[in-house]
């Protein structure tokens, strides 16, 4: 693209560091932990560079970023800049004092993520009891009067407990629910005989969401994110590659989606080596994919280019071995059959054990 949109938000991946084990987290599989991560001085210009670029809000994430000793400054510089700052976190490491201090420093929202509201299950999908400590998080964000959003990452061990999801973030007066199947990338793809869920299941889960949807508009938003196994055509993976996201890894590297780094041959710039400006606008990396002139058939004579720009290039690249093919979740790609044969194994899949995120082990 000869003018490329100004980002709007950046996603900044503080620490992959993380009390869970979540068999579908969305880091990189071999993503290190406190290897080499940037200090509170680049975090705190990261931002300058990234309000001077246009962005408008920064979500904090990791790993878990409560890890970071330093996120209350990181939390008063973007307050200080005026970008609206959102907390993802697992609530593990959370304490109501400090979710008060965060607030004193200018946090703006908390995302909170829960794996099932069965005790057992939660455990065995996270990899310890924490369902309580996360209830008592949730009671804190409400006490001080700050927006939740309840993320559930939905598949196949959790996805029939939808209904009871809904009910839940109703009891707890939820501002947002993010019904969000998983997206079989990282840890999910690694996992994805062990995830992925059945269309039936998919299909009750939609229809409870949907309807709960028009019940509670205008008092909770309900998102549900339809897995791209089942879907026609592919979503806009981060509204189109380099169009509005910025994410930062631990180590500084300025990537266009969480996983960018993993499609292999490509090269990625760190804020160590030069300012965001220059990386979003000249880098190979995010160049590479951004706009359409990379498109062969069937995405280059499609009418939907400007809508989905490909779908995902990460997901394209570990299904099909080929970055630039169209995105196999299209029902027009020539990789379809690829898809549909993970969904038909879903639809009859025996018990999996799950492999859990564990960095330097895929056990």
């Amino acid at each position: 693209m000869d003018n490329p949109p100004r980002p709007y938000t950046l996603v900044a991946e503080l620490t992959y560091a993380c009390p869970l084990q979540c068999p579908y987290c969305a880091n990189a599989v071999d993503a290190p932990v406190r290897d080499g991560e940037i200090d509170t001085a680049a975090w705190i210009r990261v931002l300058r560079e990234a309000e001077a670029l246009g962005v408008v809000q920064v979500n904090l994430t990791g790993g878990e970023p409560l890890l970071r000793g330093d996120l209350n400054a990181i939390v008063s510089q973007a307050a200080r800049l005026g970008l609206y700052t959102n907390l993802i976190t697992s609530g593990i490491p959370l304490t109501r004092e400090r979710l008060a201090d965060l607030q004193q420093h200018g946090l703006d929202n908390v995302q909170l993520s829960l794996q099932s509201l069965e005790p057992d299950r939660a455990a065995d999908i996270a990899g310890g009891r924490f369902l309580e400590r996360k209830r008592h998080a949730i009671a804190w964000v409400k006490e001080l009067g700050l927006p939740l959003t309840l993320n559930f990452v939905l598949h196949r061990h959790n996805i029939d407990e939808t209904p009871r999801f809904i009910s839940f973030a109703e009891s707890v007066a939820a501002d947002r629910l993010e019904l969000a199947n998983a997206q079989y990338l990282g840890w999910a793809l690694h996992n994805r005989d062990a995830l992925l869920p059945g269309e039936e299941q998919i299909r009750l889960a939609r229809t409870a969401a949907h309807a709960a949807g028009a019940r509670l508009k205008g008092k909770m938003e309900i998102v549900f994110v339809m897995p791209d196994y089942y879907a026609e055509f592919p979503k806009t993976c981060m509204n189109g590659w380099g169009r509005s996201f910025l994410v930062i890894t631990p180590d500084g590297t300025v990537l266009p989606c969480h996983l960018a780094r993993t499609i292999a041959a490509l090269r990625f710039e760190t804020v160590r080596d030069s300012p965001l400006h220059e990386i979003w606008f000249h880098s190979d990396g995010f160049n590479r994919f951004r706009g359409e002139a990379w498109m062969s058939d069937p995405c280059r004579g499609c009418e939907r280019r400007h809508l989905d720009f490909g779908g995902c290039r990460c997901q394209a690249f570990h299904v099909t071995g080929d970055a630039a093919a169209a995105d196999p979740a299209c029902s027009r790609s020539p990789h379809h059959s690829l898809i549909q044969q993970a969904g038909a194994r879903a639809a009859t899949a025996s018990p999996v054990e799950f492999a859990y995120r564990r960095y330097g082990s895929r056990r």
